[in-house]
């Protein structure tokens, strides 16, 4: 048997519980992926985004509803090695992928700043969503996890002051009619470690030439391994705290919250208290 055919296997089989059901029950439950989609999949060259790749490849083959799918890498600058890997391992995983080039990170590179990692990320959203329409796509699929919600939610309470979180599906802001998706949306990290490990995968975790050997640079992440270490810590106490986080996200009292904010606009709960 070739090694993408086990690589797949245990993704349905060992892994049924952890990950392809979990998959399943997202592209279920958040309709992510409906009849004559046209979804394009961004790889990063990380883990997430290439089991994500597979995930839905997975689906396309086997599932009833019939959508179409693009494989589709953005090389925004990345070193010789960083890019073959990227393409190695899309040849291990039998993804055929389409890598296409811009010049992002030589233009964060020219712009003086402490933390670049802002303008990249709104950079690359706009050269995936101008890639997204040049190949006829509705729906752009992302490979954020279980873990990338709470750390979210946790994130926009602590810092941002606000109770909000990473949504399975939203719509695009930016290109009318298109759509982000996130189908690993109740996969956790830790499954697709050990997906990995079993399959022994090595997988990026940063390509980022900006920040190769210079320490000084916020990367951005400074403040999400802190949310890692926090939610690590409090499952110490309890278990099941981030499936709790996750539940409370689903079960908002209404009449116990002080205020709430919709398309802008805030409403206290002064407004309704007079009349109750």
């Amino acid at each position: 048997m070739e090694p993408y055919k086990e690589i797949e296997r245990s993704i349905i089989k060992k892994y049924r519980k952890e990950i392809w059901s979990k998959f399943v029950k997202a592209v279920q439950e958040y309709e992510l992926i409906e009849e004559n989609d046209n979804i394009m999949v961004c790889i990063s060259g990380g883990k997430d985004s290439f089991l994500l790749a597979k995930c839905i490849q997975e689906l396309e083959r086997h599932g009833k509803v019939k959508f179409q799918v693009h494989y589709v890498v953005m090389d925004p600058g990345y070193n010789a090695t960083n890019r073959d890997f990227i393409l190695d391992n899309a040849k291990k995983l039998n993804i055929p992928i389409e890598m296409f080039h811009s010049d992002i990170f030589e233009v964060v590179a020219s712009v003086t700043s402490k933390s670049p990692c802002y303008l990249c990320a709104r950079m690359r959203r706009g050269y995936l969503y101008h890639k997204a329409k040049e190949l006829g796509c509705n729906k752009i699929a992302l490979g954020h996890h279980f873990d990338d919600v709470i750390e979210t939610t946790l994130l926009s309470m602590l810092y941002g002051a606000e109770l909000k979180t990473m949504m399975p599906k939203l719509h695009s802001e930016n290109v009318e009619g298109m759509e982000l998706i996130r189908p690993l949306y109740l996969v956790k990290e830790q499954d697709i470690i050990a997906w990995q490990k079993n399959n022994q995968l090595t997988f990026l975790h940063c390509a980022c030439r900006l920040v190769e050997g210079n320490l000084l640079i916020d990367d951005g992440t400074s403040k999400r391994k802190e949310m890692k270490e926090l939610i690590k810590n409090l499952k110490k106490i309890n278990p099941e705290i981030d499936h709790n986080i996750f539940k409370a996200l689903d079960n908002i009292n209404l009449n116990c919250v002080l205020g709430v904010k919709k398309d802008g606009e805030y409403r206290s709960f002064l407004e309704d208290y007079k009349d109750s």
